[in-house]
């Protein structure tokens, strides 16, 4: 595995487009289609790749404060995190969420840590989190689409 993330733009569409979650996991995270046909302000796409070819998708919010109060204006959003279904169960999401640490300052240099909400329901999403390195903060979100969702924060730089 030669795991890497990079941005991806909205004309990059066809670097991205052959990503497909389960049926029963678009609930959670959408489809690529649908991140693309929406305009959030906000919001950045990238890239979860193997050497050239794309295993993964997420967005990054930069205003997800704005929508969850759990969320700081120094705090980025993870959403949208998926594997494509026939690269799933082969350590694709671990080692992604793990690379996150390095490769979202990088990007986002002013940003402290990221957040995110998971399912309640979704066990195996919440494992995968907890193990790349973000922590659960006890908080719960009742208003998920699918239900309640824990939220989880992973810090991205020393405290200030």
């Amino acid at each position: 595995m030669r795991l890497s993330l990079r941005p991806v733009a909205r004309s990059e569409f066809d670097l991205v487009s052959r990503i497909q979650v389960e049926p029963d996991q678009v609930r959670y995270s959408g489809t690529v289609a649908q991140a693309f046909e929406e305009n959030e302000e906000g919001v950045d796409f990238h890239a979860i790749l193997d050497s050239s070819r794309a295993v993964g998708f997420f967005k990054i919010d930069r205003l997800y404060h704005e929508t969850y109060e759990f969320a700081q204006a120094d705090e980025l959003g993870l959403r949208a995190f998926m594997i494509h279904s026939d690269d799933q169960g082969k350590g694709y999401a671990t080692a992604a969420v793990a690379a996150l640490r390095a490769y979202l300052p990088a990007c986002y240099p002013d940003r402290r840590a990221v957040v995110l909400t998971v399912n309640m329901q979704n066990s195996g999403a919440v494992r995968c989190y907890l193990r790349g390195g973000f922590a659960d903060t006890g908080g719960i979100n009742p208003h998920g689409l699918a239900g309640p969702q824990h939220i989880l924060r992973m810090g991205l730089a020393a405290e200030r």
